[in-house]
């Protein structure tokens, strides 16, 4: 089942243990190669109640209502374990960088689609210099019980060939989303729909 563009789902997080966060996102356009969507500047956020794998067992952004700043496209493939996050900075809302977010892949749902996140990520900046972000928790994660040691192993695997194209030069998405520009007429929901998270 495709989506529309202009039809608003939601974007789940889920771990082992079930849905633990949940945005709302705007599809812009849904195809047999790319899922792109968009999340707007003050996009409602949701947090099912559970004991999660977590310090304090809540979600990281557990103290957050809603996305702050300016919004953030997602492109990601059917089948890819990652996604391209654009993001961008400033009142002229300069282009900041992609944010390859290694996830597993999306997965469509009555409500929109779930996916979870593997932690590692690549900024990529438009000179082309690229860094890791969040390597130093990986082992962390398997102390928390969240992954075992060879499942993290699998996905830093994973982010090793990621980093091997990305010296090569390979930018493997359309360069063009860089450019896109959100309808300031959209109104975005003030709040996730009634039994999004079961």
């Amino acid at each position: 089942m495709a989506w529309s563009a202009g039809d608003w789902v939601v974007r789940r997080e889920v771990l082992t243990e079930g849905v633990w966060f949940g945005l709302m996102v705007r599809i812009i356009e849904d195809t047999p190669e790319y899922l792109v969507s968009y999340i707007p500047p003050r996009s409602p956020f949701g947090f099912p109640d559970g004991n999660w794998p977590t310090p304090d067992g809540k979600h990281p952004w557990w103290q957050r209502s809603h996305w702050q700043g300016h919004g953030c496209l997602m492109i990601q493939r059917p089948g890819e374990a990652h996604a391209i996050w654009h993001f961008w900075q400033g009142p002229a809302r300069d282009f900041l960088c992609w944010y390859i977010n290694l996830q597993e892949p999306f997965r469509r749902t009555a409500v929109g689609y779930d996916s979870q996140d593997l932690e590692l990520d690549y900024v990529v900046y438009p000179d082309g210099r690229w860094q890791v972000k969040d390597a130093d928790v990986m082992d962390l994660r398997v102390q928390e019980g969240r992954w075992s040691a060879e499942r993290v192993a699998e996905i830093c695997r994973d982010g090793e060939k990621i980093a091997a194209r990305l010296d090569a030069g390979e930018r493997w998405w359309p360069a063009s989303w860089r450019d896109w520009e959100p309808d300031p007429s959209w109104e975005v929901p003030t709040a996730l729909p009634a039994g999004w998270a079961l």
